[in-house]
């Protein structure tokens, strides 16, 4: 099984993308839904965003964190936006390698890893094969995340100077889907990229390599017990 990164900007369309993987049975692994898991009240990253960030973050009675206040909070100051990662990445790569695992077993040839920030984090491009960036005209993006989000203008620009620019993010990418247009113009550039990704054997290598390795591990082990098995005997 080999993996594939998608990645872009925010609200560049990512979502699109991925209901159209899922919709053709490719399993996605959602990083911001795990980001969103993470920090349910009582997990690990919640108690540390609250001992670090304090509890105004947090919602009365419910005690949910209340990610348009930490937004604010982050957007405007870098060092507090890498804290903030610093807590919550950690337990969120953990949870993807594990969906990883899962999907192994099951059998997938691929499996496509939803990453905004695939290039501003770098964690996981060793482990990634081949990379698509979902990418559209920044008038477009503004407007999607204030339609979306009830951001000003300045605030959506913002947010959106907070990331790479999308342009640096298609120049390291073997795939590039550009979004601006109508979604069946989308849906045809994704189910392209699908088929190429259908048609590649990288998993068949990528599982000869992990069976011979078991294959050699298991052997060594065998020779060890056989070793001390006959050496107990002649004592």
């Amino acid at each position: 099984m080999f993996l594939v990164a998608l990645t872009g900007g925010i609200a560049s369309g990512k979502s699109t993308v991925t209901k159209i993987f899922r919709d053709n049975g490719v399993p996605v692994i959602d990083a911001d839904a795990i980001a969103r898991q993470v920090v349910e009240p009582g997990r690990p990253a919640w108690h540390k965003i609250k001992a670090t960030f304090g509890e105004d973050i947090f919602h009365a009675g419910t005690g949910e964190l209340n990610r348009e206040a930490l937004g604010r909070i982050i957007f405007d100051d870098v060092e507090k936006r890498k804290l903030l990662n610093e807590i919550t990445h950690p337990e969120i790569h953990r949870t993807i390698y594990k969906e990883v695992i899962k999907c192994f077993f099951l059998g997938h040839s691929f499996v496509v890893l939803d990453l905004p920030l695939l290039f501003e984090i770098r964690v996981m491009l060793n482990y990634i094969h081949k990379i698509i960036t979902v990418t559209c005209e920044e008038d477009i993006q503004v407007t999607r995340l204030m339609d979306r989000s009830q951001y000003t203008e300045a605030e959506a620009k913002k947010r959106i100077k907070a990331q790479m620019s999308l342009e640096l993010k298609c120049e390291q990418s073997h795939f590039v889907i550009e979004n601006s247009g109508t979604l069946k113009d989308t849906e045809e550039q994704t189910l392209k990229i699908l088929a190429v990704l259908q048609d590649s054997n990288q998993h068949w290598k990528i599982r000869g390599v992990l069976f011979a390795t078991a294959a050699l591990l298991f052997s060594s082990i065998a020779l060890l017990l056989n070793y001390k098995y006959k050496w107990f005997n002649s004592n």
